[in-house]
This record gives structure tokens, sequence and C-alpha cells, in this order.
């Protein structure tokens, strides 16, 4: 038995049970969106097991020549001197931009969906993530299907009995020497926002920064991250509509929509051409019997739809950069050039 939950209209069902989530950067969760239609969905499975990693198998993704991009270099480019332009008027201090590129990966000769498990397996093999998630539920099970694989190296959210806790991540480079005051000036500014989210729903005086700056070293690149967490308050904690609460105060992710979150959703919505779907979501678990719950945030995340035709179907995959008055429109492209490059790699044949 498979069981589909829509979260924004059920929230209170996330107590009980141990669900599997993944949550569009566009839905509306009470905190502020795109103005976007977006989903917020969860699934329930009549078994779970534990499991190791995955075990490889045969992955036939897109030719590597195959995918394309929602916003050229040039189109990029005049969407961070927009970005600019808000921060020179004092609209906002930081925003993120993104582009999505898909690459069309029909459905196979027996109809079967693209193998989310065999992909997540290369994944895992080539770029391993600490926050890495796959969810496959395939069309025709009788409840909503779909197909995400992700590699996130960020903490969008952490549960722990009454422990909540985030661990942003801004400032990116290939080796630490690469990066930049810009990329610190950045990250303090989203630690501080998320700092802020999580006040809503904790302690007076319980919030705190336990890592600022921190140097992550991932495949390929290295990252700044900070973490921060915080106690919730007691009314907060004992709600049955807990995660409607802690959603409303904090999503969509500080590190993925910029500062102040609102003036930078606007600025998304204004500038960034298709939507993001799972991309900059949550893509995690919440298990309301344990009070518990791992949600990352939904970077370095593919996702794979049906198309129009039975057989058609295509893979996507986001990438962006956090955009500030310091910040170099090309340099910027690049950014998000270094951030899909080993992943696409991965993902095509």
């Amino acid at each position: 038995m498979v069981e589909c939950l829509d979260v924004s209209r059920e929230l209170e069902r996330l107590r009980s049970g141990l669900w599997f989530v993944v949550v569009d950067f566009e839905a509306d969760l009470g905190g502020g969106s795109t103005g976007r239609p977006g989903r917020a969905r969860a699934w329930r499975f009549a078994r779970v097991e534990e499991d190791g990693a995955p075990a490889a198998g045969a992955w036939a993704g897109p030719a590597s020549d195959a995918w394309t991009s929602s916003m050229d270099q040039m189109a990029y480019q005049a969407a961070v001197r927009r970005v600019r332009e808000h921060v020179r008027e004092g609209d906002v201090y930081q925003a993120n931009i993104c582009r999505v590129l898909a690459a069309p990966l029909p459905v196979g000769d027996d109809g079967g969906e693209p193998d989310a498990a065999a992909f997540a397996a290369v994944l895992a093999a080539g770029n391993p993530a600490p926050h890495a998630a796959a969810i496959h539920v395939p069309a025709g099970a009788g409840v909503d299907p779909v197909w995400v694989v992700s590699a996130s190296p960020e903490l969008y959210l952490s549960l722990d009995g009454d422990v909540l806790a985030s661990s942003p991540i801004k400032g990116t480079a290939r080796t630490p020497e690469g990066l930049l005051p810009k990329d610190r000036a950045e990250n303090v500014m989203i630690t501080d926002l998320v700092r802020n989210d999580l006040q809503h729903v904790c302690l007076p005086g319980s919030v705190e920064v336990t890592d600022l700056l921190a140097l992550e070293h991932h495949p390929g690149l290295v990252h700044l991250v900070s973490r921060v967490r915080g106690t919730l308050a007691a009314d907060v904690a004992d709600a049955p509509d807990l995660w409607r609460h802690v959603l409303a105060s904090t999503f969509p992710p500080g590190s993925v929509s910029g500062a102040p979150k609102s003036s930078a959703l606007r600025i998304i919505s204004e500038l960034e051409t298709v939507p993001r779907g799972p991309y900059c979501g949550a893509v995690g678990w919440v298990d309301g019997d344990a009070g518990r719950a791992e949600l990352a945030v939904g970077i370095r995340t593919f996702w794979w739809e049906r198309g129009s035709d039975a057989a058609g179907g295509t893979l996507r995959f986001g990438t962006g950069a956090g955009i500030t008055w310091g910040s170099d429109p090309e340099a910027e492209w690049r950014e998000t050039e270094l951030k899909a490059a080993r992943l696409i790699g991965l993902a095509s044949r």
C-alpha cells in the first residue's frame, strides 16, 4: 500500500507515521512564494526496510549534448545585472537566480520509467553527498507519481525532539583559495535570515549559530556552511499542526531565495523563465512517531517527468548562484556551470 498526502492541506498528518517528502520551491506553505503553482507532497509506504547504498544497476541517461538551459549565458548575465540594480535601489540584499537544464529521456521499450535506483547508485559512487535521496513512485501506482534523485549537500531542516536545526550553504568555489569576501558576506546574510526564521518558532534566546563560515569539501568544489539551531517553543512543539508553523516560518529555504525573502521571491518570479519544481525545494523524511525529521534543500537535484505522449519524458536539473552587489555576471555564470558540470556528466551517457 502506498499513500500520497497533499502536505499543503494536511500538514497535521505528518505528526504520525513515516513520510517521504518532496516539496516544490514554488509551493505556498504560508511563508511566501513566487506566485507560481507548486506541489507539496509526502508518501507513506506499507513496508519500510533498512538498506545500505543502492545497488548498482544499468543507468541509461540522456546524451551529453542533449541538455538545454532555460537561460543561456547572455540571459543569465542580464538577470544578474538586474538583481544588482535591485540591490542598488534598496529592494533586496541578495537574490538567488537559477536556471534549469533539461534533456529528453523517454521511457524504455517496455514502458518502464528511468531507473531511479540505478541513477542514485551512480551519484553515490561519483558524487557522494551527506543528504542524498531518491524517491520514485511510478505512474500507475494508484497515487501521485514522483521521480526525484538528489545529491544535496545542504540541510534545510532537521528535527530531533524539540531541537530544530538548519545548515545553510552560501559560497562555492573549486578550492578554498577561490572563495571571495563576497562569498563570506553572502553566507553571513543568509545565516542571519535563517536565524530569524527559526526564532519565529523557537524559545526566545535559544537560537544560536553553532558554526559560522565552516569549510566543507565536496567532490570537485568547496562550500562555506553555517549551522543554526534552536529549541521549539512549547506551544509549537505540542501543536497538532507543528509542521504548519515550522514550514510557514522557514520555507522556501533562505539560501536559495535571498534576503529579504519576500523581495527576493518577487525578483525570482520576475527574472526566472521556468518553475524550479523540486529543485531548491525540500526533499527528505518526517517520522512523526519518533519526533524526528531530516529535510534537505533540493539542490544538486534531478527530477524526471513524463511527456505529453506516453513514451516521452524529460530529465531536469537546476543550478544557480546567490547574487549580491559584489557579483560579477560572468563569474556567477561560471559558478552555475561549476555546480552542474560533475553531476550532468554523471547523468549523461
